[in-house]
């Protein structure tokens, strides 16, 4: 899990250096997304077992490769303008806004615990944007509709995961964007300059790729709850990567921002941990109970 969010720290990285050097925001998104279906079938030897990538709902895997899209083009928009910290911090809200959205979408209602922690992570994100004082701007903006893009994400795969294959759900992510978007290719004429533009622009796949398929092996290997706060390493790896290749280091008012969604958003991971103990003890408490009645 640690080694999946460096890659996506090298993901974002390369991103925001290949707009500042003046590519293409599609040409970015696009080749991402290309480079990431080639590496699916490689690293999943998709030729064996063809039918572990077939789809139930097909539809439903292009709305969810769509949103995944927005999420990319968004960020990689918002990087154009924003620090690598500052964009990651407001990324950090969506798992506040999931638990919110989880209620009317998938049943999952949240608690008041919850919601103050979701209130508090909404603090964060305005100490971040700071509207009013002439801080909020375009890329604060597109940062937000990455976030949310990716909670719609995040919940058509928790909805489609229990008829969908893993496969499925990892290949049709990125190939309904790559196909979608080719024909409008040709009208983006901002292309890489030279060879090494070229080589960070056909790593970004290598980036993506590799990382998803990362994290799928990462839930593989452990639960979900485990895994929950190794996240929020991304934030380290953001600052460092910032400072190292931009020269740019976060305000004390992103810092403190960060911190607090940070915060919020490991205490609904608690939360949510402590909830599902309870469940199950209530469980196996009442299996006992009707045990001993038979």
């Amino acid at each position: 899990m640690l080694s999946t969010y460096v890659f996506f720290t090298f993901l974002d990285t390369s991103s925001k250096y290949l707009v500042l050097a003046g590519v293409s925001v599609l040409i970015v998104a696009w080749v991402r997304f290309a480079v990431h279906v080639v590496l699916v079938g490689a690293l999943l030897r998709g030729w064996r077992q063809p039918v572990r990538f077939r789809p139930v709902n097909l539809p439903a895997h292009v709305l969810r490769g769509l949103f995944l899209f927005g999420s990319t083009i968004f960020n990689v928009l918002a990087l154009r303008s924003l620090q690598l910290a500052e964009t990651t911090s407001i990324y950090f809200f969506g798992p506040m806004v999931i638990t919110a959205l989880a209620g009317p979408l998938l049943g999952e209602w949240a608690g008041w615990r919850r919601w103050l922690a979701i209130v508090a992570a909404f603090t964060g994100v305005l100490i971040i944007t700071r509207p009013g004082v002439g801080v909020f701007g375009i890329g604060h903006l597109f940062a937000l509709g990455s976030m949310l893009s990716n909670c719609f994400y995040v919940i058509m795969t928790r909805r489609m995961s229990a008829t969908e294959t893993s496969e499925s759900l990892i290949l049709f992510s990125a190939l309904a964007p790559t196909v979608l978007l080719l024909p409008l290719l040709p009208f983006s004429f901002s292309l890489p300059h030279d060879g090494w533009h070229w080589f960070i622009l056909l790593m970004l796949g290598v980036f993506g790729g590799v990382g998803h398929w990362l994290l799928v092996q990462a839930y593989r290997l452990a639960t979900t709850t485990a895994l929950a706060p190794y996240p929020y390493s991304q934030m380290v790896w953001m600052i460092i990567s910032g400072w190292i290749v931009f020269k740019q280091f976060p305000d004390r008012w992103t810092l403190l921002g960060a911190a607090i969604i940070v915060a919020s958003g490991l205490y609904i991971v608690h939360r949510e941990h402590r909830l599902r103990l309870q469940s199950r003890a209530a469980s196996d408490v009442e299996a006992e109970a009707l045990a001993k009645k038979l």
